[in-house]
């Protein structure tokens, strides 16, 4: 709450138009009117764009002129972003967005969204005829592709029939009903198998806790977390996850990030406290927000702790969940990562870093070390704020740079000390000893081996198309301003 305070103080004095005075904001230009204050008041990058400095405008109608030459929101939105910093990855993307539906982009934080529950990953044939196709790597339990027999290995090489191609693969995938093609792998090289099975999107809740196992392997007794997303919604399951390796007594841990695109940073904090415990309230994580945010805030308030308890509450400040956390102990934590692990993902792993010893195994993280904030249309951007608009606009912009205790992140990406990739004719099953990324984490554990012959990487799988793309939050890292 302090850092509320703090914030709407900040807002209020560098706003060229005061609370008092929105209620003039011309009614056609209401959404544009919040998007360029929320941005001026907290765009990590604000600075460095000359159309958000605070003397850019003289009075409120020169700002409303301004405003009035972009008949819709989004176009002021991007056009107002610090593009270097904001897509180094992809030109294609952003990492701060704007949403006319924030009741979607809520529930997406929690794990619910339209789906027909594939995930899928896309592919050049290995023949380097320029065929294309996807492969299936995970299903959400309860979804119609689960529902319809739809398992992690399928190749998919035709939507309604048409052939898939780098152009046309995000358009066909994203109806709300399709029907899809299976092939056979062949090598890389695919052939149709004449299968087809009708999807239909539908509203899905997925749990990010999606696999726990204990793996006795000779002296080691080894845990196993599959988890998909930071979603605070499923701190509960994922305390009662390290509960079950606490009681089994495990020595080792495999957390398996590679699908895990980020999240909550408070759901981050709380799993590098359950891998440890033995740093309660030493320094998770520092926040660096914009200069106007840094000069008037208490640092103390810019940083996560390790703690032993979780609390959440909800935006009203009612309490949903407090329990003591589950704790290891741990020295050592193995991590399995791809190119789709990122964001608060990341953070975890740069966070721990300093504490114990952290190794990877897998292929290059994605590298985003930056985070956001969800600002609506209140006096104070908050969605229980005074005088929320009717409209349901929504805004994610980029606030915060985070850093471990060291002042340290990694901005392309962590390297794993075992490089290895998937192969979409051998994926296994997850969780399961002899899937291959496990079962070559499992061998690190138990041998301290890292070399491995070669990365399929380099051969097959660059560049790749991913469907969690089209996500509203994808690749995401957020705080809450509660």
């Amino acid at each position: 709450m302090k850092l509320l305070k703090t914030l709407l103080i900040l807002l209020f004095s560098l706003v060229i138009v005061s609370c008092s005075e929105k209620d003039d904001t011309p009614k056609e230009i209401e959404v544009q009117d919040f998007v360029w204050k929320g941005l001026n008041a907290y765009y990590l990058w604000q600075d460095l764009v000359p159309d958000l400095s605070d003397r850019r405008f003289g009075n409120d109608q020169e700002l409303y002129s301004y405003l009035s030459g972009y008949d819709n929101p989004a176009n002021l939105f991007y056009s107002l972003l610090y593009m270097p910093n904001e897509y180094p990855k992809d030109p294609n993307r952003t990492y701060s967005w704007i949403v006319d539906d924030y009741i979607a982009l809520e529930r997406a934080f929690e794990g619910t969204r339209e789906t027909t529950g594939m995930k899928l990953e896309g592919v050049d044939f290995a023949d380097g005829s320029g065929g294309y196709y996807v492969y299936v790597y995970d299903v959400v339990k309860g979804s119609d592709a689960d529902t319809k027999g739809v398992t992690r290995g399928m190749i998919i090489t035709e939507v309604n029939g048409t052939t898939l191609t780098r152009a046309n693969v995000n358009t066909l995938f994203s109806a709300n009903s399709f029907t899809i093609h299976l092939a056979d792998y062949n090598g890389g090289n695919p052939t149709t198998n004449g299968t087809t099975i009708t999807l239909t999107r539908s509203l899905v809740t997925e749990n990010p806790v999606k696999v726990t196992n204990v793996i006795t392997q000779g002296s080691n007794t080894i845990g196993y977390l599959m988890y998909n997303q930071f979603a605070d919604e499923f701190d509960g399951n994922l305390n009662a996850a390290f509960a079950n390796f606490k009681s089994s007594n495990i020595t080792d841990l495999i957390i398996d990030l590679r699908y895990n695109g980020g999240g909550s940073v408070q759901t981050a904090t709380y799993l590098g406290s359950m891998v440890t415990g033995q740093f309660t309230g030493e320094l998770f994580s520092k926040q660096v927000w914009n200069h106007k945010v840094m000069a008037v805030t208490d640092p103390n308030l810019l940083v996560n702790n390790f703690t032993n308890r979780i609390l959440n509450k909800d935006r009203n400040g009612n309490i949903v969940l407090d329990e003591t956390i589950n704790s290891l102990n741990l020295n050592t934590v193995y991590f399995i990562v791809s190119d789709d692990s990122a964001s608060a993902s990341e953070l975890v792993i740069n966070s721990l870093k300093p504490y114990i010893d952290v190794k990877l195994v897998g292929i290059q993280t994605y590298g985003k070390h930056v985070g956001s904030i969800t600002l609506y249309d209140s006096d104070n951007f908050r969605r229980t704020g005074p005088n929320l608009k009717s409209h349901t606009w929504a805004m994610q912009p980029i606030v915060l740079e985070i850093q471990n205790k060291n002042g340290e992140n990694a901005p392309e990406g962590f390297i794993p000390e075992v490089i290895m990739d998937e192969d979409p004719g051998n994926l296994g099953v997850l969780g399961d000893p002899t899937e291959p990324l496990l079962e070559r984490t499992i061998q690190y554990i138990t041998t301290g081996a890292k070399r491995i012959p070669f990365s399929r990487k380099t051969t097959q799988f660059s560049p790749s198309w991913n469907s969690n793309m089209i996500l509203p939050d994808y690749n995401n890292m957020y705080v809450e301003l509660k």
